[in-house]
């Protein structure tokens, strides 16, 4: 369970190509304006991120100046093109523009992008009606879009692009396979780090280096909950000193070169538990995890897996403490579709990658999180974390 990040952000990933057979790119381009016609849209306009580094390769960077690919609906006569500004062309030369049928347009300061967008809408005397633009796109470009096309209606791309990433091809799982290895390795270190008399942030430190040293290219995101702030599930670091007896969840994830992300938690203990409570608790979780987990499979839906992990854990009295959803997708984010919850009746498909992590939060005392990131098969689930699941409990 990564730290969900609110509100918009500004994406700050390299342009750099994922080094995909332009062959993947070109049909993904494909699929992409075909689902777009199929819901009466006209185009899309994808911003920098990871909808635009899905559909060609590079994610760009999000500032005041606009970057957009603007991608006509399939039967529309027009070409997909990669609006600019001048300065940052050398950034995406990566992208196989000509292998995939894109042309680029370029723009300098003193010019309006949103009034370049518009009128490549325009062309031939089309009159765009409904707009689908990238969810993260910034609102400074979302509303001049509008200014620019004002009989045009706007809604979000993620609609129409989660039907395409929530299926993962081939080159993407074995991506998440990697990055479910690298991510195992660091916790398979865990005895290094997570010692009584070492503080919350030191031992954050130390995973942090692990983390890129065993394969990633970054650090996402490290959450070290010792004792009462384990009962945080969206803890961090802090100063807090690890104590003899403390139970410690570790949650810890990045993305890897190929742009994908691992997530995995375990919970450890520092010398034998001090609450005489943790085996029995702890034992209820795992079975809670492990009843999920088997019970994904092609056609079962997104909120079965959740209630399998919850019916455990709630008759034996947890519920309560069990307080967010069961899973969420995994790929070039770190959270997107499909997400394991209740309510959320979509039938799971091969190819989805998910994590499954119940929890047990007991406020002021401990608490516990299992996290695996698992992949739906063609008759069944494949798991990328193999770090072993019961309490870990380390040397003093």
């Amino acid at each position: 369970m990564a730290r969900e990040r609110h509100g918009i952000r500004v994406e700050r990933m390299a342009t750099v190509s994922l080094k995909q057979d332009p062959s993947v790119l070109s049909a993904r381009l494909e699929r992409a304006a075909e689902t777009a016609a199929n819901a009466d849209l006209d185009a899309l306009l994808v911003s920098p991120g990871s909808d635009l580094r899905y559909l060609v390769g590079a994610g760009g960077e999000s500032f005041e100046r606009l970057s957009c690919l603007v991608l006509p609906a399939a039967g529309r006569d027009a070409a997909p093109t990669l609006v600019l500004p001048k300065l940052e062309e050398l950034g995406y030369a990566d992208v196989p523009a000509e292998a995939l049928g894109i042309e680029v347009v370029t723009w300098v300061d003193g010019q309006s992008p949103h009034e370049i967008v518009a009128d490549l809408l325009r062309r031939g005397g089309a009159t765009p009606a409904r707009l689908a633009v990238a969810d993260v796109m910034p609102a400074l470009h979302v509303l001049q879009l509008r200014d620019a096309l004002p009989g045009a209606e706007q809604v979000l791309a993620g609609s129409v692009l989660r039907e395409l990433r929530m299926r993962k091809d081939a080159a993407e799982i074995e991506a998440l396979r990697k990055a479910g290895a690298a991510i195992d390795r660091v916790h398979a270190r865990m005895a290094e780090f997570l010692k009584a008399g070492r503080t919350e942030a030191e031992i954050g430190a130390d995973i942090t280096e692990a983390i890129v040293a065993e394969g990633h290219t970054e650090a996402e995101f490290v959450i070290v909950g010792s004792g009462p702030n384990g009962a945080s599930p969206h803890h961090a670091l802090s100063d807090r000193v690890v104590e003899k007896g403390d139970v410690v969840v570790v949650d810890i994830g990045g993305p890897i070169a190929e742009g994908y992300n691992s997530d995995c938690t375990r919970t450890y203990a520092v010398g034998e538990p001090a609450q005489t409570d943790v085996r029995e608790t702890y034992a209820v979780l795992e079975a809670a995890q492990r009843a999920a987990v088997e019970a994904v499979r092609p056609g079962a839906t997104a909120e079965s897996i959740d209630a399998a992990a919850r019916e455990p854990i709630a008759a034996a009295g947890f519920g309560d403490y069990f307080v967010h959803r069961t899973g969420h997708g995994i790929g070039l984010d770190v959270h997107e579709e499909p997400y394991i919850v209740g309510g959320n009746a979509i039938p799971l498909e091969p190819g989805m990658a998910f994590s499954i992590e119940p929890g047990i939060y007991q406020p002021g005392r401990w608490g516990a999180r299992i996290e695996d990131i698992v992949i739906v098969t063609e008759d069944g689930v494949e798991s990328v974390n193999n770090q072993p699941h019961e309490l870990v409990v380390l040397p003093e």
